[in-house]
């Protein structure tokens, strides 16, 4: 019989109050073994136990953990707080519950409130905590604290933390379900050639790489331009690196892309596609000519398509910012970007430790930019709106 996330969230639920430090370690990282590939993440999501504590519990298991009366490893320290002061954890996850942009088994969970905020009212309840601890515990649940640089940037939507909710809702259910669910946006674009890129990497001493005085831009290179698609449930993602523009048409070329190099192949009985983006950019909420690619692209692969677009002002939050851009950047720091070889190759070798996989390629079509869609043209795209922000929310029928 096979068990999806949430019967597995409910084993976790039902057993781990009743185990010790040990006990939930062992548990865990059999558990994650058992799973094989992506284990450690569906672990992490349903036991709420950080990812770093997944990974050293299958390292202890697969090593052979020994029967010991010891809760923590020689030297292991004082106690957590959560154990000297019994209840703290329900009451800080009672807090917190309110306001989390999604529930606990989302795979898109923050928390709005501040560690400084909710120290305050534990402490008013009777615990002795500080705000770095209330950051760690909230760390240690699979929250993503919000530094406040992010909190401001752009505008404050009124329905902002609605919306969150709201695609979080979404990309729980299409989960549950086993439909995918992917994050999508362009990052930065960048200088072809040999230009400086900021970073070191190992040379031998006083040998660095020579590149270009100045970044004028090479007219015949030009400027590389990679839209990425990831995966959320399965941390693997494709980039299509182009040469010519950042249009729409090059934006759904890209999931196209994604869907038939990796995604069909993951996805055998998928029926629906739930695409998380930005709200502006080339697929933007407003942009007409990326709902009548979706739409193209819909009726190409039989897949009825959701879009749930992040509130303006927000594109900090998109899932493969972080989860994928970022690592890329890591990958090639210091490293000229000479040619889109180069480019692909750098991108295509970006792994982390928790298992990203990424698939690349240089896409050469030339993209027209300035393309008007008309009112007609837009009617006849079998869209839905939803019933919440039916601007930022929709549906794409593949008929």
């Amino acid at each position: 019989m096979e068990v999806g996330r949430e019967g597995i969230a409910r084993f976790f639920e039902v057993v781990l109050p009743h185990l010790n430090e040990v006990q939930r370690r062992v548990v865990a990282g059999a558990f994650s073994e058992m799973l094989g590939r992506g284990g450690k993440s569906v672990v992490a999501d349903a036991s709420g136990m950080s990812r770093n504590t997944v990974i050293k519990a299958e390292r202890e298991v697969s090593e052979g953990i020994e029967p010991s009366e010891r809760l923590r490893p020689p030297g292991g320290g004082d106690k957590p707080l959560i154990e000297k002061q019994p209840g703290l954890l329900e009451a800080l996850d009672e807090l917190v519950h309110p306001d989390t942009r999604g529930n606990p088994m989302s795979l898109l969970r923050w928390c709005s409130k501040s560690t400084r905020h909710l120290a305050d009212a534990l402490v008013a309840q009777g615990f002795r905590v500080s705000d770095d601890t209330v950051g760690r515990i909230l760390k240690s649940l699979g929250y993503s604290l919000q530094a406040p640089a992010k909190e401001k940037e752009g505008t404050n939507h009124p329905d902002r933390d609605a919306q969150f909710s709201y695609l979080n809702d979404k990309a729980s259910e299409f989960v549950a379900a086993g439909q995918p669910v992917i994050s999508v946006d362009t990052k930065k674009k960048e200088l072809v050639g040999e230009y400086e890129n900021k970073g070191r990497e190992w040379q031998p001493q006083g040998e660095p790489e020579a590149v270009n005085v100045h970044d004028f831009i090479d007219p015949e290179a030009g400027k590389a331009v990679p839209y990425g698609v990831y995966d959320l449930a399965n941390n693997e993602g494709w980039v299509s690196v182009g040469d010519n523009a950042d249009t729409a048409a090059f934006a759904v070329n890209a999931i196209r892309s994604w869907w038939q190099r990796m995604g069909s192949a993951r996805f055998p009985e998928a029926e629906r596609l739930l695409v998380t983006a930005d709200a502006g950019g080339s697929n933007g909420y407003r942009l007409r000519a990326f709902k009548v690619e979706l739409a193209r692209f819909a009726k190409e692969s039989g897949l009825e398509i959701t879009v749930c677009h992040y509130p303006p002002g927000t594109s900090k939050w998109n899932k493969i910012e972080h989860r994928m851009f970022s690592f890329i950047s890591i990958n090639w720091r210091g490293r000229p970007l000479t040619t889109y070889r180069t480019i692909i190759e750098l991108i295509a070798a970006t792994t982390t430790k928790s298992g990203l996989r990424i698939e690349a390629e240089h896409d050469h079509t030339g993209y027209r930019t300035g393309v008007k869609v008309g009112d007609a043209e837009l009617a006849a795209v079998p869209l839905t709106r939803h019933d919440f922000h039916g601007d930022w929310n929709y549906t794409i029928s593949a008929a």
